[in-house]
Protein backbone atom coordinates (compact mmCIF):
# COMPACT_ATOMS: atom_id res chain seq x y z
CA UNK A 1 0.00 0.00 0.00
CA UNK A 2 1.09 3.22 -1.13
CA UNK A 3 2.22 5.73 1.42
CA UNK A 4 3.09 8.91 -0.50
CA UNK A 5 -0.41 10.51 0.04
CA UNK A 6 -1.62 12.12 3.10
CA UNK A 7 -4.54 14.08 4.09
CA UNK A 8 -4.13 16.89 2.49
CA UNK A 9 -3.85 15.34 -0.45
CA UNK A 10 -7.16 14.01 -0.05
CA UNK A 11 -8.81 16.78 0.45
CA UNK A 12 -7.65 18.55 -2.01
CA UNK A 13 -8.48 15.87 -4.41
CA UNK A 14 -12.04 15.48 -3.02
CA UNK A 15 -12.50 19.26 -3.08
CA UNK A 16 -13.42 19.41 0.83
CA UNK A 17 -11.69 20.94 4.19
CA UNK A 18 -8.64 18.52 5.69
CA UNK A 19 -10.98 18.82 8.42
CA UNK A 20 -13.66 17.14 7.10
CA UNK A 21 -11.39 14.19 5.81
CA UNK A 22 -10.51 13.75 9.37
CA UNK A 23 -14.37 14.00 10.15
CA UNK A 24 -14.82 11.30 8.02
CA UNK A 25 -11.69 8.98 8.97
CA UNK A 26 -13.19 9.17 12.27
CA UNK A 27 -17.07 8.45 11.15
CA UNK A 28 -18.33 11.98 13.02
CA UNK A 29 -22.39 11.94 12.29
CA UNK A 30 -21.75 15.72 10.72
CA UNK A 31 -20.81 14.80 7.68
CA UNK A 32 -23.08 14.28 4.84
CA UNK A 33 -23.95 11.30 3.13
CA UNK A 34 -22.53 12.62 -0.24
CA UNK A 35 -19.15 14.22 0.92
CA UNK A 36 -18.91 11.10 2.82
CA UNK A 37 -19.22 8.97 -0.23
CA UNK A 38 -16.56 11.48 -2.06
CA UNK A 39 -14.19 11.57 0.62
CA UNK A 40 -14.58 7.46 1.14
CA UNK A 41 -14.09 7.09 -3.35
CA UNK A 42 -11.05 9.31 -3.46
CA UNK A 43 -9.31 7.54 -0.15
CA UNK A 44 -9.90 4.25 -2.53
CA UNK A 45 -8.46 6.25 -5.13
CA UNK A 46 -5.40 6.99 -4.21
CA UNK A 47 -5.11 3.79 -1.81
CA UNK A 48 -4.80 5.89 1.27
CA UNK A 49 -3.47 3.42 3.90
CA UNK A 50 -0.39 4.26 5.11
CA UNK A 51 1.90 1.59 7.07
CA UNK A 52 1.66 2.82 11.10
CA UNK A 53 3.79 -0.08 12.37
CA UNK A 54 7.16 0.40 11.24
CA UNK A 55 7.28 4.26 12.59
CA UNK A 56 5.33 2.99 15.76
CA UNK A 57 8.55 0.99 16.26
CA UNK A 58 10.82 3.79 16.32
CA UNK A 59 9.14 6.14 18.25
CA UNK A 60 8.10 5.72 21.83
CA UNK A 61 5.07 4.19 23.28
CA UNK A 62 1.81 6.39 23.14
CA UNK A 63 0.35 4.87 26.54
CA UNK A 64 -2.86 4.69 24.00
CA UNK A 65 -4.38 1.39 23.58
CA UNK A 66 -7.67 1.53 21.08
CA UNK A 67 -11.06 0.13 22.18
CA UNK A 68 -13.56 0.13 19.09
CA UNK A 69 -16.64 -1.64 18.85
CA UNK A 70 -20.01 -1.89 16.34
CA UNK A 71 -22.38 -0.52 18.70
CA UNK A 72 -21.01 -0.53 22.67
CA UNK A 73 -20.68 2.93 22.63
CA UNK A 74 -24.25 3.90 22.11
CA UNK A 75 -26.01 1.25 24.44
CA UNK A 76 -26.56 1.52 28.10
CA UNK A 77 -26.64 -2.27 28.03
CA UNK A 78 -23.13 -3.52 27.46
CA UNK A 79 -21.64 -0.15 28.67
CA UNK A 80 -19.61 -1.97 31.57
CA UNK A 81 -17.33 -3.87 28.58
CA UNK A 82 -16.11 -0.60 28.69
CA UNK A 83 -16.12 0.23 32.49
CA UNK A 84 -13.79 -3.37 32.57
CA UNK A 85 -11.29 -1.85 29.87
CA UNK A 86 -10.81 1.30 31.96
CA UNK A 87 -10.49 -0.13 35.46
CA UNK A 88 -7.74 -2.96 34.15
CA UNK A 89 -6.09 0.14 32.40
CA UNK A 90 -5.62 2.32 35.67
CA UNK A 91 -3.42 0.94 37.35
CA UNK A 92 -1.31 1.19 33.68
CA UNK A 93 -0.74 4.66 33.34
CA UNK A 94 -2.07 4.23 30.00
CA UNK A 95 -5.11 6.03 28.26
CA UNK A 96 -7.93 4.16 26.14
CA UNK A 97 -9.66 5.91 22.91
CA UNK A 98 -12.73 4.79 22.09
CA UNK A 99 -14.20 4.62 18.69
CA UNK A 100 -17.43 3.16 17.29
CA UNK A 101 -17.36 1.57 14.12
CA UNK A 102 -21.00 0.47 13.01
CA UNK A 103 -20.85 -2.59 10.94
CA UNK A 104 -19.79 -1.62 7.71
CA UNK A 105 -17.04 -3.31 6.69
CA UNK A 106 -15.59 -0.15 5.15
CA UNK A 107 -16.42 2.09 8.25
CA UNK A 108 -14.79 -0.75 10.52
CA UNK A 109 -11.44 -0.88 8.39
CA UNK A 110 -11.32 3.17 8.25
CA UNK A 111 -12.04 3.61 11.54
CA UNK A 112 -9.08 1.24 13.09
CA UNK A 113 -7.21 3.14 10.58
CA UNK A 114 -7.90 6.09 12.96
CA UNK A 115 -7.00 4.41 16.10
CA UNK A 116 -3.08 3.28 14.28
CA UNK A 117 -3.16 6.90 13.01
CA UNK A 118 -3.43 7.58 16.91
CA UNK A 119 -0.56 5.29 17.30
CA UNK A 120 -2.02 3.01 20.11
CA UNK A 121 0.25 0.22 21.72
CA UNK A 122 -2.61 -2.40 20.86
CA UNK A 123 -6.70 -2.55 19.73
CA UNK A 124 -9.54 -4.43 21.80
CA UNK A 125 -11.97 -4.89 19.11
CA UNK A 126 -15.70 -5.42 21.30
CA UNK A 127 -19.13 -6.60 19.88
CA UNK A 128 -22.11 -5.58 20.97
CA UNK A 129 -23.72 -9.35 20.89
CA UNK A 130 -21.62 -12.57 20.92
CA UNK A 131 -20.61 -13.50 17.24
CA UNK A 132 -18.06 -13.82 14.76
CA UNK A 133 -16.07 -11.09 13.02
CA UNK A 134 -14.09 -10.01 10.54
CA UNK A 135 -11.02 -8.38 11.43
CA UNK A 136 -8.72 -6.90 8.41
CA UNK A 137 -6.30 -9.67 7.75
CA UNK A 138 -3.48 -6.94 7.69
CA UNK A 139 -4.90 -5.26 10.88
CA UNK A 140 -3.26 -8.27 13.41
CA UNK A 141 0.18 -8.12 11.90
CA UNK A 142 0.86 -4.52 12.53
CA UNK A 143 -0.31 -4.10 15.84
CA UNK A 144 -1.93 -6.23 18.57
CA UNK A 145 -5.38 -6.96 18.59
CA UNK A 146 -7.88 -8.63 21.12
CA UNK A 147 -11.43 -10.01 20.51
CA UNK A 148 -14.27 -9.30 22.96
CA UNK A 149 -17.56 -10.42 23.20
CA UNK A 150 -16.24 -12.27 19.66
CA UNK A 151 -14.20 -14.14 17.53
CA UNK A 152 -12.70 -14.67 14.46
CA UNK A 153 -13.54 -17.34 11.71
CA UNK A 154 -10.00 -18.95 11.75
CA UNK A 155 -9.92 -18.17 15.85
CA UNK A 156 -6.28 -16.98 14.73
CA UNK A 157 -6.85 -13.68 17.37
CA UNK A 158 -7.50 -13.85 21.17
CA UNK A 159 -10.96 -13.52 22.13
CA UNK A 160 -13.33 -13.45 25.28
CA UNK A 161 -16.63 -14.89 24.87
CA UNK A 162 -19.61 -15.56 27.48
CA UNK A 163 -19.53 -19.44 28.21
CA UNK A 164 -23.40 -19.30 27.14
CA UNK A 165 -23.93 -23.40 27.91
CA UNK A 166 -22.86 -22.47 31.54
CA UNK A 167 -25.75 -19.25 31.77
CA UNK A 168 -28.35 -21.77 30.02
CA UNK A 169 -27.37 -24.67 32.50
CA UNK A 170 -27.63 -21.97 35.33
CA UNK A 171 -31.01 -21.00 34.22
CA UNK A 172 -32.47 -24.21 33.86
CA UNK A 173 -30.88 -25.80 37.27
CA UNK A 174 -32.16 -22.78 39.16
CA UNK A 175 -35.83 -23.47 38.16
CA UNK A 176 -35.11 -27.69 38.67
CA UNK A 177 -34.22 -26.69 41.79
CA UNK A 178 -36.97 -25.11 42.59
CA UNK A 179 -39.25 -27.84 42.03
CA UNK A 180 -40.32 -27.22 38.44
CA UNK A 181 -40.88 -30.09 36.00
CA UNK A 182 -42.29 -28.45 32.75
CA UNK A 183 -39.82 -25.88 31.46
CA UNK A 184 -40.63 -23.56 28.32
CA UNK A 185 -37.79 -21.64 26.55
CA UNK A 186 -38.15 -19.25 24.65
CA UNK A 187 -34.99 -18.53 23.02
CA UNK A 188 -33.67 -15.70 20.38
CA UNK A 189 -33.59 -16.23 16.99
CA UNK A 190 -31.24 -16.00 14.75
CA UNK A 191 -33.19 -14.77 12.22
CA UNK A 192 -36.77 -13.28 11.98
CA UNK A 193 -38.48 -16.45 13.29
CA UNK A 194 -36.68 -19.06 11.90
CA UNK A 195 -33.08 -20.36 13.44
CA UNK A 196 -31.44 -20.48 10.34
CA UNK A 197 -27.97 -19.25 11.00
CA UNK A 198 -25.41 -20.15 14.07
CA UNK A 199 -26.16 -17.60 16.66
CA UNK A 200 -23.52 -18.45 19.57
CA UNK A 201 -26.09 -17.61 22.15
CA UNK A 202 -28.95 -19.13 21.23
CA UNK A 203 -26.97 -22.32 20.33
CA UNK A 204 -25.04 -22.71 23.55
CA UNK A 205 -28.06 -21.51 25.75
CA UNK A 206 -30.08 -23.99 24.11
CA UNK A 207 -27.05 -26.69 25.14
CA UNK A 208 -27.13 -25.64 28.45
CA UNK A 209 -31.21 -25.79 29.00
CA UNK A 210 -30.86 -29.34 27.76
CA UNK A 211 -27.77 -30.16 29.69
CA UNK A 212 -29.46 -29.38 33.25
CA UNK A 213 -32.77 -31.72 31.95
CA UNK A 214 -30.63 -34.44 31.33
CA UNK A 215 -28.69 -34.26 34.55
CA UNK A 216 -32.26 -34.03 36.03
CA UNK A 217 -33.51 -37.16 34.29
CA UNK A 218 -36.13 -35.06 32.59
CA UNK A 219 -36.80 -35.95 29.22
CA UNK A 220 -36.36 -32.86 26.61
CA UNK A 221 -39.49 -31.79 25.14
CA UNK A 222 -39.32 -29.93 21.67
CA UNK A 223 -43.19 -28.71 22.07
CA UNK A 224 -41.56 -26.48 24.67
CA UNK A 225 -39.04 -24.55 22.37
CA UNK A 226 -39.84 -21.48 20.91
CA UNK A 227 -38.03 -18.94 19.31
CA UNK A 228 -39.16 -15.36 19.51
CA UNK A 229 -38.16 -12.45 16.43
CA UNK A 230 -37.53 -10.01 19.33
CA UNK A 231 -40.87 -7.77 18.40
CA UNK A 232 -42.10 -6.24 21.70
CA UNK A 233 -45.20 -8.79 21.21
CA UNK A 234 -43.17 -11.72 20.32
CA UNK A 235 -42.36 -12.95 23.83
CA UNK A 236 -45.66 -11.87 24.36
CA UNK A 237 -47.54 -14.24 22.20
CA UNK A 238 -45.58 -17.11 22.29
CA UNK A 239 -46.10 -17.04 26.29
CA UNK A 240 -50.11 -17.49 25.28
CA UNK A 241 -49.19 -20.25 22.68
CA UNK A 242 -47.11 -22.34 25.26
CA UNK A 243 -49.95 -21.82 28.26
CA UNK A 244 -52.38 -23.24 25.80
CA UNK A 245 -51.03 -26.78 25.41
CA UNK A 246 -51.34 -29.58 27.03
CA UNK A 247 -49.45 -30.36 30.08
CA UNK A 248 -48.56 -26.41 29.63
CA UNK A 249 -44.77 -25.55 31.31
CA UNK A 250 -44.46 -24.26 35.06
CA UNK A 251 -41.24 -22.27 34.51
CA UNK A 252 -39.98 -19.86 31.41
CA UNK A 253 -36.02 -19.63 30.59
CA UNK A 254 -36.43 -16.27 28.54
CA UNK A 255 -33.61 -15.56 25.96
CA UNK A 256 -32.78 -12.00 27.37
CA UNK A 257 -34.88 -9.97 29.78
CA UNK A 258 -36.60 -7.74 26.73
CA UNK A 259 -37.76 -11.58 26.19
CA UNK A 260 -39.33 -12.07 30.14
CA UNK A 261 -40.59 -8.92 29.89
CA UNK A 262 -43.16 -10.05 27.59
CA UNK A 263 -43.30 -13.19 29.40
CA UNK A 264 -44.71 -11.07 32.26
CA UNK A 265 -47.27 -9.09 30.96
CA UNK A 266 -48.63 -12.62 29.28
CA UNK A 267 -48.71 -14.23 32.27
CA UNK A 268 -50.29 -10.95 33.81
CA UNK A 269 -52.93 -11.11 31.37
CA UNK A 270 -54.54 -14.94 32.52
CA UNK A 271 -54.28 -13.48 35.96
CA UNK A 272 -51.23 -16.24 36.68
CA UNK A 273 -49.07 -15.06 39.68
CA UNK A 274 -45.23 -14.86 39.36
CA UNK A 275 -43.64 -17.10 41.00
CA UNK A 276 -46.58 -18.93 42.56
CA UNK A 277 -48.66 -19.92 39.61
CA UNK A 278 -45.11 -19.57 37.03
CA UNK A 279 -41.45 -18.92 37.55
CA UNK A 280 -39.66 -16.79 35.35
CA UNK A 281 -35.94 -16.50 34.43
CA UNK A 282 -34.41 -14.25 32.03
CA UNK A 283 -30.98 -13.53 30.57
CA UNK A 284 -28.23 -10.40 30.59
CA UNK A 285 -29.32 -8.90 33.52
CA UNK A 286 -30.44 -5.49 32.44
CA UNK A 287 -30.69 -4.43 35.89
CA UNK A 288 -32.82 -1.46 35.23
CA UNK A 289 -35.11 -3.52 33.48
CA UNK A 290 -35.09 -5.99 36.17
CA UNK A 291 -35.84 -4.32 38.76
CA UNK A 292 -38.48 -2.38 37.19
CA UNK A 293 -40.13 -5.84 36.79
CA UNK A 294 -42.45 -6.78 39.74
CA UNK A 295 -41.60 -9.23 41.15
CA UNK A 296 -38.24 -8.36 39.97
CA UNK A 297 -36.69 -11.13 37.41
CA UNK A 298 -33.85 -13.44 38.45
CA UNK A 299 -31.99 -13.44 35.64
CA UNK A 300 -28.23 -14.36 34.20
CA UNK A 301 -25.41 -12.14 34.07
CA UNK A 302 -23.46 -11.73 31.19
CA UNK A 303 -20.34 -10.95 31.78
CA UNK A 304 -19.69 -7.90 30.14
CA UNK A 305 -16.96 -6.23 33.11
CA UNK A 306 -15.07 -9.10 33.24
CA UNK A 307 -14.86 -9.49 29.09
CA UNK A 308 -13.30 -5.88 29.31
CA UNK A 309 -11.00 -6.76 31.68
CA UNK A 310 -9.68 -9.52 30.72
CA UNK A 311 -9.00 -8.26 27.39
CA UNK A 312 -7.30 -5.74 28.31
CA UNK A 313 -5.02 -7.38 31.02
CA UNK A 314 -4.05 -10.03 28.00
CA UNK A 315 -3.41 -7.13 25.58
CA UNK A 316 -1.06 -5.18 28.09
CA UNK A 317 0.77 -8.55 29.25
CA UNK A 318 1.19 -10.43 26.16
CA UNK A 319 2.37 -8.03 23.08
CA UNK A 320 3.59 -10.06 20.83
CA UNK A 321 1.59 -12.48 18.59
CA UNK A 322 1.47 -16.51 19.73
CA UNK A 323 0.54 -19.59 17.65
CA UNK A 324 -2.33 -20.75 19.73
CA UNK A 325 -3.81 -17.80 20.79
CA UNK A 326 -6.37 -18.25 24.24
CA UNK A 327 -9.96 -18.65 23.11
CA UNK A 328 -11.92 -17.84 27.10
CA UNK A 329 -14.86 -18.31 28.11
CA UNK A 330 -16.29 -17.03 31.37
CA UNK A 331 -19.17 -17.88 33.23
CA UNK A 332 -22.41 -16.64 33.30
CA UNK A 333 -23.74 -16.84 36.51
CA UNK A 334 -27.20 -16.97 38.18
CA UNK A 335 -28.23 -13.57 39.91
CA UNK A 336 -31.21 -14.41 42.26
CA UNK A 337 -34.39 -12.17 42.47
CA UNK A 338 -37.80 -12.89 43.18
CA UNK A 339 -39.22 -14.26 39.87
CA UNK A 340 -38.76 -17.93 40.84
Amino acid sequence: MSEKYTILDIAKTAGVSRGTVSRVLNNHPSVSDSTRQKVLDVIKQLDYSPNFSARHMRTATSNMVGFATDEVITTPFAVDIIRGAQDALSQSGKVMIAIYTGYDRQTVQQSLEVLLERRVEGIVYAAMFHRQVDIPAQLAQRIPVVLANCFSRDRSLPSVVPDEVSGGYNATKALIDAGHLRIAFINLSRAWGEPIAPLPASDGRLEGYKKALAEANIPYDPNLLRYTDQRPTSSYELTLELMQIDNPPTAFFCGNDRTAMGCYNALMSLSLRIPDDVAVVGFDNQAMLCDALYPSLTTVQLPHYEMGQWAIGYLLNNPGPTDNPPQHMINCPLVPRQSI
